[in-house]
């Protein structure tokens, strides 16, 4: 990941989170380990975003400490001119607070002699739980370096928290500088699925072999081009009916002449992800069937779109897809009404499951499936137990999450039709979705990935062309 100047929002992220700390609280948040991939190598290096989020430093071996009175310190790599030969330039301690807003800076080396200073007499200290092994065996060796001086006058902190709880919320809205961002890694990311699916068209046309890599290296290709450090995760380039395998990822498949190709896919910029779902003709053209469940599919999400806004709920968009689905479902001949009734019935037994079994959205931002809880807050308390109708199993509900301005969460209904008794032959293995990345508004939503068309006449335009 390219090393960021020192910016305000990381300056003011840490203001924010120290506020939230308590006067006399601590916040401990290390980096990401490097991972050894094979004998001799690594995977290639991403921070923590959680670090990375409040110190846009991309370094391993990296550690932040934020106090309840504003402070700043940060743990890094000291200076070693002989690994910068092999490895890359390092910030190093001593230009650390200049370049990067903080307010002291040691290196790593140091840390054990130095935390048990910083925690000294502190009365909280917050760290991410559950997310480095080993992080709270080595939290509690620096509070028993702390203990074993409480005769010289030291004070240990009496509470451990987690400080995933108040950065999710933090994160959750994002800043201008965020949204920016994520604009330019969806118009990148945007402009990586028209490319695959003109490479596509094309290749078609020539008569000439082609194949789910193909499309998978137009993908890297563009995102790296344009100044991507990474895919946002693992493409999904799925041909004919390897598009009803969910996650499904780029193979050997051919893309034949006749059949759908489904790619989501998705660049990340600067730390943050962008997340794309286009489903098209590999030929250009959408035979009948396809297209009957393709306007169904998309019909479903302009209504799910419809439904995002401030102060709508986590879970609009996702009725209101349902109920276009379900509709969708009887006109079609997907389901049977005479076995499953009317749309009401549809929804409530859920006789849809079989053809779309994943929600409309989840929360996108630095990570793809990005934190934030889907609750919403201040109505923990109101708690409705149901019977799950297709498992019969007891489930707990909760008010869902109310949207506000700032946040963004992926859009993405779907239809996978697998071979079985009962359905239309003409819809069988053709697998269908279409994802866009919404900004909440006041008023609505911006779908910041619509660079790449979506509706039938556009795909087969761009195909064509």
């Amino acid at each position: 990941m390219t090393q960021r100047a020192t910016t305000a929002p990381h300056t003011e992220r840490r203001a924010k989170l120290a506020a939230l700390l308590g006067p006399r609280g601590i916040a401990l948040i290390p980096t990401a380990p490097e991972q050894q991939r094979n004998r001799d190598a690594d995977f290639l290096y991403r921070p923590d975003s959680y670090f990375f989020y409040l110190t846009g430093f991309a370094e391993p071996k990296g550690w932040l400490v934020v106090t309840g009175d504003g402070k700043s310190t940060l743990f890094c790599q000291p200076k070693d001119l002989e690994r910068e030969i092999w490895d890359g330039y390092r910030v190093g301690p001593d230009a650390a607070p200049a370049q990067l807003g903080v307010d002291a800076s040691f290196s790593v080396a140091d840390i054990d002699t130095e935390m048990p200073k910083l925690l000294d007499g502190r009365n909280t200290v917050w760290y991410p739980f559950a997310t480095h092994k080993g992080l709270e065996t080595q939290v509690e060796g620096w509070l028993n370096k702390v203990r074993g001086r409480q005769r010289s006058g030291a004070l240990c902190p009496e509470q451990t928290r987690d400080v995933c709880s108040v950065l999710d919320e933090m994160r959750l809205i994002k800043d201008p500088y965020e949204q920016a961002t994520m604009r330019r890694a969806a118009q990148i990311s945007a402009g990586a699925h028209i490319r695959a699916m003109q490479l596509t068209a094309s290749m078609l046309r020539r008569g000439e072999d082609v194949r789910e890599y193909h499309l998978d290296a137009e993908l890297l290709h563009e995102f790296r081009r344009h100044g991507s450090q990474y895919p946002a995760y693992g493409s999904i380039v799925a041909a004919g009916a390897n598009a009803c395998v969910l996650h499904y990822r780029a193979e050997a498949g051919a893309v034949k002449d006749g059949e759908l190709v489904l790619i989501d896919a998705g660049c990340e910029l600067d730390g943050y992800a962008s997340d794309i779902t286009r489903t098209y003709p590999a030929n250009g053209r959408f035979t009948g069937p396809q297209r009957a469940l393709y306007e169904l599919v998309l019909a479903s999400q302009e209504a799910a779109v419809a439904a995002t806004c401030a102060g709508a709920r986590f879970t609009d968009p996702h009725d209101a897809t349902i109920k276009v689905l379900a509709q969708g479902m009887l006109d079609v001949g997907l389901l049977d009404k005479n076995k499953v009734g009317k749309r009401d019935d549809v929804i409530e037994k859920r006789a849809y499951f079989p053809f779309y079994m994943h929600r409309t959205s989840h929360w996108l931002g630095m990570d793809v499936h990005d934190c934030g809880s889907y609750n919403e807050p201040s109505e923990l308390a109101k708690t409705k137990e149901r019977t799950d109708p297709l498992t019969g199993q007891t489930v707990v509900d909760r008010p869902s999450r109310i949207l506000q301005a700032g946040m963004v969460l992926t859009i993405e209904p779907g239809l996978y039709v697998r071979p079985a008794q009962g359905v239309p032959e003409q819809f069988h293995n053709i697998g269908i979705r279409i994802e866009d990345d919404a900004l909440v508004t006041e008023t609505g939503c911006e779908l910041i990935s619509r660079g790449v068309p979506v509706t039938v006449a556009e795909i087969e335009a761009l195909m064509r062309a």
